[in-house]
């Protein structure tokens, strides 16, 4: 918790997370990763009810949603420490993709559909997934787009084929991006529709395996096909033609997010790391923290984290004065600056660890296979690197046109 940015509200509920994180959900990280599905979903169903008892839920919510009323800045801070496990985000039900599902169906979805899904969604007792990546076009560009969803008397038809729709398995239902005006403007074709997963139609291909690990439940990634599947004309979000527009407004908050987990993630391999640097004897005496390279990654790290946290607490400020578009460029400069000195983090960690480190005794290759993708998701890297760089040439003439 930085002083700078600590509320309130925020120093009373941190320490508190703070003991749940270390006494509840650190012991019991390793029993759940390497778990039966059911030994997984049995326990962290009852982390979840503990959490609820503690009065932890759902804290980015408004109090009278259930929530604690957190500003984006106050749960950027409670993110980045329930980030130090796997577990904590949906320990409080705020992790990915149903965290930016929640906010979308509150700000945009008719009141049938708050009804049957978000409201069970808040309460978590069912889950969700998001579904716009496609394997036959760049992810690095939204508006390209071939899954397809025509009005058919008052029904939605949509067909395509999805792929990376993280936390499919299991969950209730999917907000899908699709094509539904093919002549309209590039960033006004397409629309979201809400398709409850038993739908026919809707069918599950496989859990995509990463780096040899499939997963399942909310820690996977799908691939979909969509064939011929019918939904109510009246389960689209927002308007049609709003599609990418939701899509951004939906990754403004969602990058926040995300960074200030990696911030978490970074402060856990930090740690780690220089538990084994302090206690791995190299003989005579000699222990490993003593050697110069370990020393400089110990302080570099240090550095870059401390100045990535303070980036991260900029933007999310700026978001809650000033909105998400005018926060647009420190946005993609923490999406990438971010995620990469957390997997710089990670590998230092994992090297000082030796032969153990790509071990799964510890957590860190769990993370280096998670989140190696945090460079290639909601905008690669090089995406966010050009657009930051274009416009800073812009105040020195330079106008480019793609």
């Amino acid at each position: 918790m930085i002083e700078l940015f600590a509320t309130d509200k925020l120093k009373e509920l941190y320490p508190r997370v703070q003991r749940f994180v270390q006494e509840e959900l650190i012991p019991m990280e390793m029993s759940l990763l390497h778990g039966t599905r059911n030994e997984v979903e049995d326990g962290l169903e009852r982390l979840r009810i503990k959490a609820k008892s503690l009065g932890f839920w759902a804290p980015y919510l408004p109090e009278n949603e259930g929530g604690l009323g957190l500003s984006l800045v106050e749960f950027a801070q409670l993110s980045e420490l329930l980030a130090m496990t796997p577990l904590g985000h949906y320990a409080l039900n705020c992790q990915a993709p149903d965290i930016g599902n929640i906010e979308l169906l509150e700000k945009y979805a008719a009141d049938n559909l708050k009804h049957a899904f978000l409201e069970p969604l808040i309460q978590g007792k069912i889950r969700s997934c998001f579904s716009m990546t496609e394997p036959d076009f760049a992810g690095s560009n939204p508006v390209q787009m071939g899954t397809t969803a025509v009005l058919q008397g008052n029904e939605w038809v949509i067909n395509g084929h999805k792929w990376f729709t993280s936390s499919a398995d299991g969950a209730a239902f999917a907000i899908v991006m699709a094509v539904t005006d093919p002549a309209a403007s590039p960033y006004q074709r397409a629309s979201m529709i809400l398709v409850p997963t038993d739908t026919p139609g809707f069918n599950l291909v496989r859990n995509i395996p990463i780096m040899g690990e499939a997963g399942f439940g909310y820690v996977s990634h799908a691939e979909i096909k969509y064939e011929n599947c019918r939904v109510p004309g009246e389960n689209i979000i927002g308007k049609p033609g709003m599609g990418f527009l939701l899509a951004q407004e939906r990754l403004g908050p969602g990058r926040i997010h995300h960074c200030m987990r990696w911030i978490g993630i970074s402060e856990r391999a930090l740690d780690l790391m220089c538990q084994r640097a302090a206690s791995r004897d190299m003989g005579d005496g000699t222990k490993l923290g003593h050697k110069q390279t370990i020393q400089n990654w110990i302080a570099e790290s240090r550095a870059s984290i401390n100045a990535a946290r303070y980036m991260v607490l900029h933007a999310a400020h700026k978001m809650d004065q000033e909105g998400t578009k005018a926060a647009r460029l420190e946005i993609s400069t923490i999406k990438f600056f971010v995620a990469d000195v957390m997997m710089t983090v990670l590998d230092r960690a994992i090297q000082t660890h030796g032969a153990l480190g790509i071990t799964d005794d510890l957590v860190l290759s769990w993370w280096y296979r998670h989140e190696r993708g945090a460079r290639i998701y909601d905008g690669p890297d090089e995406v966010h690197k050009a657009s930051l760089a274009k416009s800073i040439l812009k105040n020195y003439g330079l106008n480019q046109g793609s």
